[in-house]
């Protein structure tokens, strides 16, 4: 009789003691243990979190080899696809194997083919062979085994849609979604990364969303890619510019903007150092949506701090999103902590942002102020 462990997984943490799985720094992967509230796949491919496989790729000078040698060391070390430098994981595919006898009145049965809606980073894994790597798509087939925990989410794959697209759907659902409930009719939408899979979903909502009299405006690197994101349709205008360099993105956006700031900004670069901007050109009480491991809540906190005191009025409004804790999370809920309600396709982990209120130093705003004040955490 197979044994019971615990719902959150935490039987499976080897070191340290005390933490959840996605903490830990080794987790146990051994297959041949069958817990009677688990479930087992045979996985098919790992779609690897886009900040994590940028960094994987570029240590590994983009050599496919390099890339799969790293890849399975980092999951013989740890027992699952946790990039010890982004510390993010990602998402697989695969075919359910085995479904532990307290959860078999799931409707879910043996042979079903799913996709995990919870990270890799906290996801028992165990590589067999790699078979391919798509690196167009930051994909990786795979033989080898996974295990989902009993509070553990899932979608079962379509029929009527293939694999990689339902893959890509899935892995960025909370970014489209947000794009479609955050903007307001006749507002201007700054997306930095429109060219990914994320950005170009949250343009194809914002301009649905925002109608004739806004604006919705993309920023790409690379201007090869204008013409072909303005044959899609999903954008009003593209501009070219590193979102590395904010400068040059404020001067280029406000350009495209009539000079004016933006409602709302959208980041989906899977890059370090973009934070600024997205934020230099909202205006105040504006949003600023964060959609990447590779964003750095020190750096946007403390960022958004800085233009709102150089500014002279008083209110700049910032949300920030983790999706590889859980993207598709609903409305901010002002001055408290509360629980996530979040996820990848709507399940994974929490969101947390920060609201600046302009309000005097050591004032009052409600559980989690920081900053004398001025920073309200708020839960997505």
């Amino acid at each position: 009789m197979a044994m019971k462990g615990n719902k959150y997984g935490i039987h499976r943490v080897i070191e340290p003691q005390g933490v959840l799985t996605q903490a830990a720094y080794k987790i146990d992967n051994d297959m041949t243990k069958l817990y009677s509230n688990e479930i087992m796949c045979d996985v098919i491919s790992l779609n690897i979190d886009s900040a994590s496989f940028t960094q994987i790729s570029e240590a590994c000078g983009g050599d496919e080899k390099k890339i799969g040698e790293m890849i399975l060391g980092i999951v013989a070390e740890r027992g699952k696809q946790q990039n010890p430098v982004t510390g993010s994981g990602g998402m697989f595919i695969g075919k359910v194997c085995y479904i532990g006898e307290d959860l078999k009145d799931r409707d879910l049965k043996v042979g079903d083919k799913i996709a995990s809606l919870v990270s890799l980073s906290m996801t028992p894994l165990r590589i067999d062979k790699i078979k391919a790597i798509h690196k167009d798509i930051d994909r990786v087939d795979i033989e080898g085994k996974a295990i989902l925990f009993e509070s553990g989410i899932y979608a079962k794959l379509p029929e009527d849609m293939s694999e990689p697209l339902a893959l890509a759907a899935l892995d960025v659902a909370g970014a489209p979604a947000q794009a479609r409930k955050l903007p307001k009719e006749g507002d201007s939408v700054l997306i930095l990364g429109a060219n990914g899979k994320s950005g170009v979903l949250c343009g194809y909502e914002a301009m649905k969303k925002v109608g004739p009299n806004g604006n919705v405006v993309g920023v790409v690197r690379n201007p090869k890619q204008v013409d072909a994101l303005m044959d899609l349709g999903v954008y009003h205008k593209v501009i070219v510019a590193s979102a590395t360099e904010p400068v040059a993105v404020l001067d280029n956006a406000l350009a495209a903007n009539d000079g004016k700031e933006y409602d709302l900004s959208i980041c989906c670069v899977n890059i370090e150092n973009c934070e600024m901007s997205a934020i230099l050109p909202v205006r105040d009480d504006g949003l600023v949506y964060f959609f990447s491991m590779a964003t750095g809540f020190t750096k946007a906190a403390l960022g958004a701090e800085g233009a709102g005191l150089s500014r002279a009025a008083g209110r700049f409004a910032q949300v920030c999103d983790w999706p590889d804790a859980g993207p598709a999370g609903g409305a901010a809920a002002r001055g408290h902590a509360g629980d996530d309600g979040g996820g990848r396709a709507g399940g994974r982990g929490g969101h947390q942002g920060a609201r600046r209120e302009g309000k005097p130093a050591g004032g009052q705003n409600g559980a989690g102020d920081t900053q004398g004040g001025r920073f309200r955490w708020l839960t997505r």
